[in-house]
């Protein structure tokens, strides 16, 4: 094993999951550095300046694993990435969020303080709040200048979410200013803007590639705790929706 490289992760991440995925099918060998098994390990990234995963390391040398194409040419490896068109990620992105919000609503009540999977400390009720938190992160950056996606969508949900219909409510609201900024900015300047973020400047089309498949890969795990509980997802998600969205194959981890 190259110990040079190193991928620091939790499970439940869903951009951990993924470059780690990547990284294995480009032949790339690394330390798998769990920070939730390891607390040790985020004192490693904090010398670094880092406070959030996933990064991809090498000595004192960094990556944020939000970008994978960051990730390439990082680790030296030429990757051609073949990205849905803006207005594709946002039916897709609906048809997501549309379904997180049914999905919530089947959720046993007395179940949302539950443990979503083994190994991270996020509850049913987290998991389900943050597929909404993502969009709403994208909106705030976007809008308002936020480049820390993090900072919004890593935020516990407030102490007043103690329903599944609390959840829903907040899914429809994002929805709406979704709606609004793509109808307003998005259709005419998607694919061709800049967006400020933590990682870097990045093109507006990448990071709205991420979140989409960010809240697609959360849905999906949430119709993996219904199907836990015996609960068939009402409408549940299809390879059909996912389709084109870079996500990652594992569910968990």
């Amino acid at each position: 094993m190259n110990e040079d490289i190193k991928v620091y992760w939790r499970p439940g991440c869903s951009s951990c999951v993924k470059v780690k995925e990547f990284l294995t099918k480009l032949g790339v060998e690394f330390e798998s550095v769990n920070v939730s098994a390891r607390p040790e390990a985020m004192e490693e990234l904090r010398a670094l300046g880092v406070r959030t995963v996933p990064v991809v390391s090498r000595g004192r040398e960094f990556v944020f694993a939000q970008e994978l194409a960051d990730v390439s040419a990082f680790v030296g490896r030429a990757v051609t990435f073949q990205r849905l068109s803006p207005e594709a990620l946002m039916r897709k992105w609906r048809t997501v969020l549309s379904a997180a919000q049914r999905h919530a609503m089947q959720i046993p009540p007395e179940r949302l303080t539950e443990q979503a999977t083994a190994g991270r400390d996020r509850s049913i009720r987290d998991l389900a709040y943050h597929v909404h938190q993502v969009p709403d992160s994208f909106l705030q950056a976007v809008e308002d200048g936020v480049r820390d996606l993090t900072s919004v969508y890593n935020r516990p949900p407030p102490a007043h979410v103690t329903s599944v219909a609390h959840i829903r409510d907040y899914g429809i609201s994002v929805l709406e200013r979704l709606d609004r900024w793509w109808e307003r900015d998005g259709k005419s300047n998607a694919a061709t803007a800049k967006l400020e973020t933590y990682y870097g400047d990045q093109p507006l089309h990448h990071v709205m590639e991420r979140c989409t498949w960010h809240s697609a890969q959360h849905a999906r795990q949430i119709i993996a705790v219904l199907e836990r509980f015996g609960i068939r997802a009402d409408g549940p998600l299809t390879r059909e929706d996912y389709a084109g969205l870079p996500m990652p194959e594992a569910l968990w981890e």
